[in-house]
């Protein structure tokens, strides 16, 4: 893309770039560089952070309503099992079946 007719089709990178010109960026471009990076980790660590958060909340309220779930389904013959073992034998049940 430079003229130059050595295109190889591929994009150059910055380090490309950089070492054709034979010159070092300068300290302060370093630097820069430098505190870039870290404000680019700081952000995406801090956005994965919350993200990891939310995901928990997400899986908790279900793992929560499937608990409540499995006790609303099962409770009512948990009671009525409990219910008969503790009657003594030849005691009617409330609800008529014996």
């Amino acid at each position: 893309m430079t003229g130059d007719g050595d295109d190889t089709g591929e994009i150059p990178i910055l380090t490309d770039a950089v070492d054709e010109a034979g010159a070092q960026a300068p300290p302060a471009a370093i630097a820069n560089t430098r505190a870039a990076q870290s404000a680019v980790v700081a952000a995406v660590l801090k956005l994965a952070d919350s993200l990891l958060h939310s995901a928990a909340r997400d899986i908790e309220a279900i793992l929560f309503e499937n608990v409540l779930d499995r006790l609303r389904a099962e409770l009512p013959e948990i009671v009525e099992r409990v219910l008969r073992e503790q009657t003594p034998d030849g005691v009617e049940h409330p609800d008529g079946d014996d």
